[in-house]
């Protein structure tokens, strides 16, 4: 019953999740369509900062409490007011930073957006601790509601300020806006009388130690190379096609794997002591979401120039090779996603805080080394090499952390792999076939998916893989 329950928890992230994203999809076609890239990239430069502080400062409340076996209101209170200070320190660090910030940069601009940007960051910091409870259950129905209710929001602030020609306000509006109705929603479903406490300190402690020092090395990691292209490339142009191409990649590992695998730390902690269940439990959860993030991130780069033309306009067409190598660097993120639950729930924070050393070491030297030769290409070729290495680091950690050897996880994948291989040809071989043809974009991108969604699910069906959903069990297995 507990992987149908986390399959059913898992349903509404992901129905939360692209709601979620068909609304950015409108804003960002409603933005990308008035807006300039420029415009983007200052906000990009903008929000890199304010990220990275957030992140550096973020406080694991919902996460410590999730793997806690009893939680008392004095628990909700120490997560509240350590929730409440990191919120002042946030704001007080964003704000002073934003000036200097400003400077280096050379783009006075950027002193009012990251001003306004840390409004939202400091709001969150009021989200309601007692939302935990929700996920400790694997009930994400309110967080559903919560997040399309905000991105419905943010959507109606961010088209308002484009049509008072607030240019890139719009993308600050659309951010601030979001991360407050997301806390008041939060107060609506899980009901919480505020009060300060330290009197479970101690419960947070040894957690938040690995914790944040793993959080700050990935906000570096995954803002490093906009810095970089911010700081170094005037036009702020080319860095606004470089993120909204990065952000476009992430979709599938944002949109679909990431909130499937997010009801992993609760399932995974009910399992904690049984490391054989833990570990079969992992390949399926990795399996599954291999499934998905195949197909997706190699169709985005099959098809990167009709996505670009199609959902951004003939102005973005540049953006389309970033986008195609940038999707494909997307596919060993699930193994990182998946790791991160499974960290977690083992009460082994320590285990990502040395996966995000090592990616920072090996980021900053190949993304460095990349752009001092090719500029932003060079980035993305970097991210992409990257990405190859990474993906052997995460395969070693999880035999060092459940045993399972290298063959085992290889044996486990090999389908799926076969699979988006044959996906990759198959594709080619129509994209050639019509390229001939005047079709419109539209057309074309129908028939391209659907002939690449077919090519893929016939490969597998003919591999042997099949789908079993039902008497409270939900997995994948192989008939042959």
């Amino acid at each position: 019953m507990l992987a149908l329950a986390t399959l059913k928890g898992a349903s509404w992230l992901i129905f939360s999740r692209l709601i979620g994203r068909f609304i950015d999809f409108v804003n960002l076609l409603i933005l990308a369509r008035l807006l300039v890239p420029a415009d983007f990239g200052v906000t990009a430069l903008a929000m890199a900062l304010v990220l990275i502080i957030d992140t550096v400062l973020e406080v694991p409340v919902t996460q410590a409490l999730v793997r806690l076996s009893e939680i008392d209101k004095k628990h909700l209170d120490t997560g509240f007011t350590l929730a409440m200070l990191r919120s002042v320190a946030v704001a007080v660090l964003t704000i002073g930073c934003a000036w200097p910030y400003s400077l280096i940069n050379g783009d006075p601009a950027l002193f009012p957006v990251v001003c306004v940007l840390a409004i939202g960051t400091f709001l969150k910091g009021f989200y309601s601790p007692a939302m935990v409870y929700y996920a400790r259950t694997i009930d994400f129905r309110p967080t559903f509601i919560a997040e399309t209710i905000s991105k419905v929001c943010g959507l109606v602030a961010a088209i308002l300020v484009v049509f008072t020609e607030g240019g890139y306000w719009a993308l600050v509006a659309n951010y601030v806006v979001a991360a407050s109705v997301t806390t008041i929603m939060s107060h609506v479903f899980a009901r919480y009388r505020p009060a300060f406490s330290f009197a479970r300190i101690n419960d947070f402690a040894g957690f938040m130690g690995w914790f944040t020092s793993s959080q700050i090395v990935s906000a570096l990691n995954w803002q490093y190379d906009r810095l970089m292209i911010g700081a170094y490339v005037p036009d702020k142009a080319l860095l606004g096609r470089y993120t909204v191409a990065s952000d476009v990649a992430n979709l599938p590992t944002q949109s679909l794997i990431g909130p499937a695998l997010q009801p992993l730390m609760a399932a995974f902690s009910r399992m904690n002591g049984d490391r054989h269940r833990i570990g079969h439990a992992f390949l399926k959860a990795i399996r599954i979401a291999m499934l998905i993030c195949v197909p997706a991130c190699l169709g985005i780069a099959l098809t990167a120039d009709l996505v670009t033309d199609l959902l951004l306009g003939p102005k973005w067409a540049e953006a389309a090779p970033y986008l195609a190598l940038l999707s494909v660097s997307m596919l060993p993120v699930p193994y990182y996603q998946t790791l991160n639950s499974l960290s977690l729930a083992l009460d082994r924070p320590d285990v990502l805080f040395r996966i995000n050393l090592i990616d920072f070491v090996i980021r900053t030297v190949a993304i460095s080394i990349g752009f001092y030769f090719f500029s932003i290409e060079g980035v993305v070729y970097a991210r992409l090499a990257m990405s190859v290495v990474m993906g052997g680091v995460y395969a070693i950690v999880v035999r060092r952390l459940l045993g399972l050897g290298l063959r085992r996880q290889v044996v486990n994948l090999w389908k799926v792999a076969v699979a988006g291989t044959v996906m990759v040809v198959a594709v080619y071989w129509l994209r050639m076939q019509i390229s001939h043809v005047t079709l419109p974009v539209l057309a074309q991108m129908v028939l391209v998916a659907s002939f690449g969604a077919a090519s893929y699910g016939a490969t597998l069906l003919a591999l042997g893989l099949r789908f079993r959903l039902g008497g409270g069990r939900f997995e994948l297995f192989d008939a042959r």
